[in-house]
């Protein structure tokens, strides 16, 4: 499936997250806690994320991996994450890993041939610039918590509409469709999800079987034999989504799915 941005929208969009998070993280210091990350601190997070974004880097250029689905290292280069924890500057240590993100990101071909681990994905440098903008973004988000104390609301972040549009497309049809997500219903449930200011949507068909996630068109009209909807502007369906958000200001009718969703849908 093609992404809504491109790799070029996607890499500013880790620039911006990247930054958001970096000064967030050093302003509200690296012992805060972090409230969208029970039991992380703020070191924990930006170690977290510069790890990742190495880990992407590696995939991206090629270097072989155990499984790309999962954070691993390759032969050699297990000792990373432990120069995270012992370098002096974490800041610093952020840094180097997402230049060198986006630098492979920028090079890569269009045809690039690596793994990705997310269905109806598309090529994989679009789908991997896609996934580290949004890895970023949210948290860039947990660092804003941090610097706050809560959760930051969609008045308060620093990205548009656009973004978390192409956000939402993401998660709704690489991530919950997944085998091992545990959003099931004994009985068909059918739920539809409209971002009102990108005018998407998207309809989840949730039975005892992994979920079946439909994308509809811009301008496309939403199915009559619903039986939930959620609706709301992007910003805050992402926030919610992504349980960065209590979601209390988006339209539900019909059974509660952020309900359900925060019980059994495990994404970080």
């Amino acid at each position: 499936m093609p992404t809504s941005l491109s790799v070029d929208e996607h890499g500013d969009g880790i620039g911006d997250a990247w930054t958001v998070l970096r000064e967030n993280a050093r302003l509200a210091g690296l012992e805060a806690p972090v409230p969208t990350c029970p039991g992380w601190t703020t070191k924990d997070l930006v170690l977290h994320q510069g790890l990742v974004h190495r880990w992407a880097e590696r995939v991206v250029r090629g270097v072989p991996m155990r499984d790309a689905g999962t954070i691993e290292l390759p032969v050699g280069d297990e000792v990373l994450e432990r120069e995270g924890f012992s370098d002096s500057d974490p800041f610093d240590w952020l840094d180097v890993g997402a230049v060198a993100l986006l630098q492979a990101l920028a090079f890569a071909p269009d045809d690039l041939d690596v793994p990705f681990f997310l269905r109806d994905a598309p090529p994989a440098r679009f789908a991997w610039a896609r996934r580290q903008c949004h890895e970023t973004t949210i948290h860039a988000v947990d660092a804003m918590a941090a610097r706050l104390g809560r959760p930051p609301g969609a008045d308060e972040v620093w990205f548009g509409a656009s973004l978390a549009t192409d956000g939402i497309d993401e998660l709704l049809t690489g991530f919950v469709p997944r085998r091992h997500q545990r959003l099931r219903a004994p009985t068909p449930w059918r739920v539809g999800l409209r971002a009102t200011d990108s005018d998407r949507s998207w309809l989840l068909d949730i039975s005892e079987e992994p979920v079946v996630t439909t994308a509809f068109a811009p301008g496309t009209e939403l199915p009559d034999d619903l039986d939930s909807v959620l609706a709301g502007p992007a910003v805050l369906l992402y926030l919610a989504l992504w349980n960065r958000g209590s979601g209390d200001a988006l339209v539900s009718t019909g059974r509660d799915l952020l309900s359900a969703w925060r019980h059994d849908v495990r994404i970080t």
